[in-house]
C-alpha cells in the first residue's frame, strides 16, 4: 500500500514523446498537476531533437516502443548529446537488455510501465524534475531476474511468427499485415509482441536486423 507522501518538484518543461493519444493525455494531466510545469507534445524524433536543441533542460517522457528511435544505441547517443535532460521511459514490453543498458546510465533514466499505479508514474515525474531516477516495482523485478532468464532463454518462433517477422522486416505495418492475412489487428499485434519478447528486441528496426542475420530476407528486399 503506497503512502501519500509527495515530492515537491521545481518548475520544469515536460516533453511528451508518445504516439498513443490516450496515454499521452493521461500523462499530460499528471504533469499539469505539478506546480509550474509546462508541457509540450511531440510526435516524432526529429521534432523532439529540434525542441531539445531550443530549450536545453527538460524532462522527456518517452514511450520508446511507440516512438521512432531505431534502437537503444540511438537513444543513448541522444542522451549523451543532451546532458541536462532527464528521461522518463513510460513504456510496456521493454526487453531485459534494454532495461539493463539504460539502468547502467545512472540517474539519467527513470523506468515506469504504463500499467503501473498512478502513484508510481507521479513519483517518476516529480523525481525527474530533480534529476533523480525512479524505477517502478515491475521494472525492478524484471531487472533483478535478468540473469536467470538469460540462462533459460531459447528462441523458438512458430511458423506464423516467422512469417510475420519477415513481413515486419519488409516494412509492412501491423495493419497491412492483418489485411493481407485476413486477420484482426489485435491478433497480428499479439504475434508482434510475442516475437519481440522472444527475440528480446523493442523495434521493427531490430527485427529487420535479426531477419537479415537469420536469412529470412535479403538486402534486395530491405536495405538498412
Amino acid at each position: 500500500m503506497f503512502n501519500v507522501f509527495r515530492i515537491f518538484a521545481p518548475a520544469m518543461l515536460y516533453i511528451l514523446a508518445d504516439n498513443q493519444s490516450l496515454t499521452c493525455l493521461g500523462t499530460e494531466t499528471l504533469c499539469h498537476r505539478l506546480e509550474g510545469a509546462e508541457v509540450r507534445i511531440v510526435d516524432s524524433k526529429q521534432r523532439l531533437i529540434a525542441l531539445l536543441e531550443a530549450v536545453g533542460e527538460a524532462v522527456v517522457v518517452l514511450d520508446f516502443t511507440s516512438f521512432d528511435f531505431k534502437d537503444v544505441e540511438e537513444l543513448l547517443m541522444t542522451r549523451q548529446r543532451f546532458r541536462d535532460v532527464h528521461w522518463v521511459l513510460l513504456s510496456d514490453e521493454l526487453t531485459d537488455d534494454f532495461i539493463s543498458r539504460v539502468s547502467a546510465e545512472g540517474s539519467a533514466f527513470s523506468l515506469v510501465g504504463k500499467q503501473c499505479d498512478i502513484y508510481e508514474i507521479d513519483q517518476a515525474l516529480r523525481l525527474a524534475a530533480l534529476h533523480q531516477r525512479f524505477v517502478c516495482n515491475a521494472m525492478m523485478e524484471q531487472l533483478l531476474s535478468v540473469p536467470s532468464r538469460r540462462e533459460a532463454r531459447s528462441v523458438v518462433l512458430t511458423k506464423t511468427e516467422t512469417e510475420i517477422l519477415r513481413e515486419i522486416a519488409q516494412g509492412k505495418t501491423t495493419k497491412e499485415i492483418a489485411a493481407e492475412r485476413y486477420s484482426s489487428f489485435h491478433t497480428v499485434n499479439t504475434h508482434r509482441k510475442n516475437i519481440f519478447r522472444k527475440l528480446n528486441i523493442n523495434t521493427a528496426y531490430e527485427a529487420t536486423r535479426y531477419a537479415l542475420r537469420a536469412g529470412l530476407i535479403d538486402s534486395a528486399e530491405y536495405y538498412i
